[in-house]
């Protein structure tokens, strides 16, 4: 059989390696048999397909992406690869540039290369500085309408802390409206107690979870996850919370790190990894790198705080790399920090736990499930990950996709600016 061609029809896929916590047992890799009929898991065989050990995973998610910054690189490139320099670019670029027109071919590029590569469930942040949240915002409800059924979307407004005042009203009535997520990146301002508890507030009487940008920074004194956890402690604040990024951990010290892990597990916070992102930004200067920016995933794990790993900024200012490929993401999260000596069970980051946390349909393998499948011509973790996995198959409710990506050529016109 030809490894990228799958029959029509009912169908037994014979010979699949999976990992084990998928299916709710112990160990590592684990070989079963997958049922496929009228686009489900199935307990009814059909034509038997000898798979040869092929790795299989359920359909990703990817829970923390930037949609809308996506692949403006060409027309704005980071002057000097620092987080400055992709702020300063950024803001520019969209005060230029980010016309409702603009936004959605470059949305829809990225969901393209997305559904190919095989992620079923996105969220992404949006830009939310006014008057970017009355462009982004109803258009984003478009785009949802519109990728219904091919890629489940969620959305998180974006905005400083320091722009946190009465404007933040109406924006936060059209993530309401739009079903989406109320977000915010933390800085340590000396009011920032105050403008977490309006921010709580502001989300609670809308029935809105929370995501914050939190700590992208390397400088040990940046402590905002820990103001976080209190004041979700404090007021009992009780939707979902997530924490993304976290980079000062790895700088502080090692005691007052651990015990603001202690207070993030019991305010129950789900965490967000993005290693390639803070790989790319910091510690950067005119010397040798000498810290990764990874946040200490090890240490939340053993204490029970869900972790998750995702894609970030694709081909912005932020990271000039990555095309919403979350085997990707596996792969150098496993080489950044350390998963494949750490446990058995880090494949929940890349499913399981990112679906808990948005509140996405959970991936599963068993009967009855949608067939959204990636199959991978690896039958182990060293053969996965040696190679990008190019040919790859796609299933979705039990169809193979065309797994054609988009051409760059199609962005072309976005990027002639004036």
């Amino acid at each position: 059989m030809d490894f990228q061609t799958l029959p029509t029809g009912p169908v037994t896929l014979q010979n699949l390696t999976v990992p084990a916590c998928l299916m709710g047992q112990s160990g590592d890799l684990i070989r079963i048999d997958l049922n496929i009929a009228d686009g489900h898991l199935t307990d009814q065989p059909g034509q038997g397909v000898d798979m040869r050990g092929a790795m299989v995973f359920p359909a990703f998610i990817d829970m923390h992406t930037h949609l809308d910054k996506g692949h403006i690189w060409a027309r704005a490139p980071n002057p000097d690869g620092t987080f400055q320099g992709a702020l300063d670019t950024v803001r520019a670029d969209s005060a230029a540039n980010w016309s409702a027109d603009d936004v959605r071919q470059r949305m829809e590029f990225s969901l393209r290369c997305a559904y190919a590569h095989g992620t079923r469930a996105i969220r992404t942040h949006l830009d939310s500085i006014p008057p970017q949240d009355d462009i982004s915002w109803p258009l984003f409800k478009d785009i949802r309408t519109e990728w219904a059924g091919r890629i489940d979307l969620q959305a998180v407004c974006l905005i400083g802390c320091d722009r946190m005042n009465d404007r933040f009203v109406h924006t936060a009535d059209l993530v309401a409206d739009a079903g989406g997520v109320l977000g915010m990146v933390t800085y340590p301002l000396p009011d920032l107690k105050d403008r977490l508890l309006g921010f709580f507030k502001l989300a609670e009487a809308r029935g809105l979870a929370a995501d914050f940008h939190v700590d992208e920074t390397l400088d040990p004194a940046s402590e905002t996850l820990r103001l976080i956890a209190e004041t979700v402690l404090e007021t009992g604040f009780s939707a979902p919370v997530t924490v993304g990024h976290l980079c000062s951990l790895s700088t502080q010290d090692e005691a007052r790190a651990l015990d603001t892990l202690d207070l993030v597990a019991k305010a129950g916070l789900n965490v967000v990894s993005l290693p390639m992102c803070n790989l790319y930004l910091q510690d950067r200067g005119p010397s040798t790198p000498r810290f990764r920016g990874i946040t200490l995933v090890h240490e939340m794990k053993a204490r029970g705080i869900p972790v998750s790993f995702a894609s970030d900024n694709t081909r912005d200012p932020f990271y000039a790399y990555g095309d919403m490929d979350m085997l990707e993401v596996m792969r150098e999260a496993t080489r950044i920090g350390h998963l494949d000596h750490a446990g058995t069970d880090w494949t929940h980051a890349f499913l399981t736990n990112p679906a808990r946390a948005c509140g996405f349909d959970q991936p599963s393998l068993t009967h009855g499930a949608p067939a959204d499948l990636v199959i991978c011509k690896a039958r182990s973790w060293t053969e996965l990950f040696a190679r990008p996995q190019s040919d790859r198959i796609v299933l979705r409710q039990g169809r193979q996709i065309d797994r054609t990506l988009p051409d760059y050529a199609d962005l072309d016109d976005l990027m002639r600016t004036p």
